[in-house]
Formats: C-alpha cells, sequence, structure tokens
C-alpha cells in the first residue's frame, strides 16, 4: 500500500488522547459522544480506513467501527492533511465538495476541535 500522509495524524490524535488523563478522556467523551469512520484515498486510488471512537471506548484504530459509524466522512489524503493542519476547516472542505459525510452532519463540526487538540499535541512532541 502506498504511503498516506494521513496515517502520521492519526497517529498524533491517538498519542494525544492516549495521553489525556481519565477525566480529559471523559470530558471529551461526553463532548462529542460520537464515531467516526474516515475514508481517505490516496492519489493511487487506494483507501486508508480509520475510526475515531469517542463513544464508547474513547480510541483510534485502523478499519472500520466497530458497530455503527454516527459520521461516516470521505476525503482525500491531501484534504485530511490540510484539515489537521488547519488550512482548511471542515465545514469550507464540505461546503467545496472536498469533504463528504454519511450519517450525522452535525456531528463533522465538532471535529475540528478534535484536530485542533491534535495540533497542539503534535506541536507539543
Amino acid at each position: 500500500m502506498s504511503e498516506f500522509k494521513s496515517t502520521q495524524y492519526f497517529k498524533q490524535i491517538a498519542d494525544g488522547i492516549n495521553g489525556f488523563s481519565d477525566a480529559d478522556k471523559k470530558n471529551l467523551q461526553k463532548k462529542t459522544n460520537a464515531v467516526f469512520e474516515f475514508h481517505v484515498k490516496n492519489k493511487g486510488g487506494e483507501e486508508l480506513v480509520q475510526t475515531i471512537d469517542l463513544k464508547k471506548d474513547v480510541a483510534i484504530y485502523e478499519g472500520k467501527a466497530k458497530g455503527k459509524a454516527d459520521c461516516i466522512i470521505s476525503l482525500a489524503d491531501e484534504t485530511f492533511a490540510d484539515l489537521a493542519d488547519g488550512k482548511v476547516n471542515g465545514q469550507k472542505a464540505f461546503m467545496s465538495g472536498k469533504l463528504k459525510v454519511k450519517g450525522n452532519v452535525m456531528l463533522a463540526t465538532k471535529l475540528d476541535s478534535v484536530l485542533k487538540a491534535q495540533r497542539e499535541t503534535g506541536a507539543a512532541m
């Protein structure tokens, strides 16, 4: 499988969440309460599927959601990298057609705060 820029960002998000105290994890879970499933495609047409579970387990893992995802997000690898870097926000990516959402679209708006936390954690590394 070809490289995905997104892999490093998912790892940073996982490292950040794993470094949270139990109280911080509960707080994030309470604020977000959603399971996000990402389908990220690279330029070669390959797909990376990652799940961010902020509902049951507060975990990030490769593959489809265990159970039903509340929000399924499809986008290009470059778009995810831009979102994670803060170069574009989710709403603009959605409105321009670079990001597609199935399920609860309103939950996708909570994603910017999760990615912002990743940027702050990544900067601290």
